[in-house]
């Protein structure tokens, strides 16, 4: 009889963060899981107890890895840039290996009850301040809150690679990386709104149009609680309408995801048409882009979170045509970072980049929808899409 392999567990974790990143949390099954591992699902059940003990677990390795390669790499007897650098490097090396693992936190974790939630931020705030205690070395007029910015900015970018499939060498995409984590950690970021974080409250009045109703409250919802937490009775009657009327309008829960990405993909198309229109030059194109998608991400941002997190749950036409569309706006976007002075698979993944920048450092700042917070938003984006091998010798210089 064939012994048990002593990494089983581990094996089975890693199965599940690769399928919760592709699929989601709820769209995957126990015995999936199982048999990717080669095992039952009874089997499994033997180190877990449950689908969700499964969800912590995979959470917990997702950071537990990262921290257990900064501390390796950190040395704080060397100079700031030195260790700087080993650091992201560290977490660089880490997230190319794990790359098909890493996406699900940022979408999954608000299935996490609030105590694991809590538990697993905190490993999440060792990992920020690896990198935030040798920046405030490195630039010590930094004020604490960029130096906190800045941190979260370097594990965006480093993330970012984790939300799609653009290839490129492990060399080449590790000094790609390397270079947007020196852009984020050098730039210049605008001060900080005075006044206190808060969520923009809603502002406009409510549509009379029963179908533009249900399709505003499932945006609402689905974004604030996951598509699978939230039914088409729940959406019905918070739209204002009783019974099964909802169908009516649109015959299925899934089709009112379809037309939320709809309404999410048309306003980034507006926003790249609108951004080419009015500039003259590619980097104002591309920096109007930037200006746009932060704007509206902003005022929308649970439009943005089902733009991203919710795209497992579409039906299968409705997938293949978005992720064309969604191909092509990235693409449109290149193009223009293309001409300022990258090739083409780069800026590809700058773009990717800047887009992961804006959800991560906007739910940081609570999507506070100010003037002063989409700046320094601009800035890290403007880092990215722009920067180059040469703040990298200005930082070791």
């Amino acid at each position: 009889m064939a012994s048990r392999p002593k990494d089983r567990k581990a094996q089975i974790v890693r199965a599940a963060a690769r399928a919760f990143s592709e699929r989601g949390y709820h769209a995957v099954g126990v015995d999936e899981i199982a048999a990717e591992v080669g095992i039952s699902g009874p089997a499994l059940y033997r180190h877990f107890a449950n689908k969700y003990a499964l969800l912590v677990a995979t959470a917990e390795y997702t950071v537990e890895a990262l921290v257990t390669a900064a501390r390796a790499a950190d040395d704080p007897a060397r100079p700031a840039p030195e260790r700087l650098r080993a650091i992201t490097d560290a977490l660089i090396e880490t997230t190319i290996g794990k790359r098909g693992e890493g996406a699900f936190y940022r979408w999954e974790r608000r299935y996490l009850q609030p105590p694991d939630r809590r538990r697993i931020r905190t490993s999440y705030d060792a990992l920020n301040a690896a990198i935030a205690e040798p920046l405030a070395a490195l630039r010590p007029g930094l004020p604490a809150a960029d130096t906190a910015t800045l941190a979260a900015a370097t594990l965006s970018v480093i993330g970012s690679i984790s939300a799609h499939r653009t290839r490129l060498s492990a060399a080449a995409l590790a000094e790609l990386l390397g270079q947007l984590c020196w852009s984020v950690l050098h730039a210049e970021l605008p001060a900080p709104p005075s006044g206190p974080v808060l969520r923009r409250p809603q502002r406009g009045l409510p549509s009379t149009s029963k179908r533009e109703r249900l399709l505003a409250e499932a945006i609402r919802m689905f974004g604030q609680r996951g598509f699978y937490e939230v039914s088409m009775e729940e959406i019905g009657t918070a739209a204002g309408l009783t019974g099964s009327s909802a169908y009516r309008y649109y015959p299925s829960k899934a089709a009112l995801l379809a037309a939320a990405f709809h309404r999410a993909g048309d306003r980034v198309l507006h926003a790249i048409t609108d951004a080419l229109a009015e500039s003259s030059s590619p980097r104002q194109a591309a920096v109007g882009i930037a200006e746009r998608y932060t704007a509206l991400s902003f005022a929308a941002p649970d439009l943005i979170n089902i733009y991203f997190a919710e795209f497992a749950n579409l039906p299968e036409r409705d997938r293949t045509e978005l992720r064309g569309l969604q191909r092509q706006n990235v693409d449109e976007w290149a193009h223009l970072v293309t001409q300022v002075g990258s090739a083409q698979t780069e800026a590809v993944f700058r773009v990717h980049a800047a887009l992961a920048l804006v959800v991560d450092i906007g739910r940081l700042v609570n999507f506070d929808d100010t003037d002063e917070q989409r700046s320094r938003i601009l800035a890290l984006m403007e880092a990215v899409l722009f920067g180059s091998a040469e703040v990298e010798d200005h930082l070791k210089g």
